[in-house]
């Protein structure tokens, strides 16, 4: 077996583990797979005897598993775990894991796991156990990333390939979407030529609720893959695209979803200052009818809306922000409004400042 052919399972880790002298054979440990992901290998590896330390083993897959065919290059295993690494100095300990070990050779890196009794963001949500304080810190965060890396010439350049972005975001979500939609291709072509001639700073590229691991109020975030240095709106978007959605899951909570919108925005646009004026908005708000519309028609449709009556209102939600070019937040989610079932549970942007 090369080392390409080499795939991370919970019966090898131990041996993978030992071999490189980052555990012994004689220790007692437990290695289950985590789920969730579609581009990786994911195992968390607990030490009963000590449990401070817990590791998470990561390893990318060439072909996504999903229905459509959908690949990407490994490589990009390398940068998630850099980015991780140049980041960690600025977000610090509590917000980001520590990288352990990276092998070159088989397309997987080691970190420390979340603190014990972490829960993914996305679960609490989907129990409607929506907090507007760790919204509100994912507005930070995001910030903290934007304003740090915008300083730091050295990302820049470590960061400016957007190959996997394409593979994993822009080709997936936004041309596969405007294939579907072929009557939406112009506003796709638009959309994705605008964003790419933005260069401002470094974009995680999957910042959602599903990458959140929270404990309290605090957020630890995980999943860099798709990291590169691009256009910051579309991260702000792709958070409140997944909040969104959920609004139109649980429509009778899509005050709470929401009020959990403006929580991120409202903090997120404060934190970032003068800089992020109109123009940020416009383009956060053009990729949320894009990202919106992906994730019931693009590669990797969320799997929480099933049902075909739900689909069709993210649908026309989506196609009208699209065609219709709002160029506030709040102009936005009045369209949004206007295709929940439950139209009378409202938040105003301006009762949100």
């Amino acid at each position: 077996m090369t080392d390409e052919d080499f795939l991370l399972s919970p019966q090898n880790a131990l041996e993978y583990l030992v071999e490189r002298g980052l555990t012994r054979v004689e220790e007692e440990i437990s290695v289950r797979e985590l789920g969730g992901g579609v581009s990786n290998i994911v195992l968390l590896v607990e030490w009963p005897g000590n449990p401070d330390r817990r590791w998470v083993m990561k390893q990318s897959l060439g072909k996504l598993r999903v229905k459509d065919d959908w690949r990407s290059e490994r490589s990009r295993i390398y940068r998630e775990a850099q980015s991780i690494q140049a980041l960690r100095p600025v977000l610090g300990p509590a917000a980001l894991p520590e990288v352990m070990h990276i092998d070159f050779k088989r397309f997987l890196y080691i970190m420390t796991a979340a603190p014990v009794g972490s829960q993914v963001w996305k679960d609490l949500l989907l129990a409607r156990r929506g907090d507007a304080q760790v919204a509100r810190n994912a507005g930070l965060l995001l910030a903290k990333i934007i304003n740090a890396s915008r300083d730091d010439a050295s990302l820049t350049s470590q960061f400016w390939d957007r190959t996997v972005f394409d593979q994993l975001r822009i080709d997936p979500y936004y041309r596969t979407t405007a294939s579907r939609h072929p009557e939406l291709r112009r506003e796709f072509d638009d959309l994705i030529g605008t964003s790419l001639e933005i260069r401002t700073a470094l974009v995680h590229g999957d910042y959602s609720p599903k990458n959140m691991l929270v404990r309290g109020d605090n957020i630890f975030l995980i999943d860099f893959e798709v990291v590169h240095w691009g256009d910051p709106s579309f991260d702000a978007a792709f958070l409140m695209t997944h909040l969104i959605l959920k609004s139109f899951h649980q429509p009778s909570a899509s005050r709470q979803f929401i009020a959990l919108v403006y929580d991120f925005w409202k903090t997120l646009l404060a934190a970032l200052g003068p800089e992020a004026a109109e123009g940020f908005e416009v383009m956060t708000v053009r990729h949320l009818g894009g990202l919106m519309l992906a994730r019931i028609d693009g590669k990797s449709p969320v799997e929480y809306i099933q049902d075909d009556a739900t689909k069709e209102r993210v649908r026309q939600a989506a196609i009208r922000i699209l065609r219709e070019g709002p160029r506030s937040l709040e102009d936005a989610v009045e369209i949004v409004r206007g295709e929940l079932p439950y139209e009378g549970q409202s938040v105003k942007y301006k009762d949100k400042m």
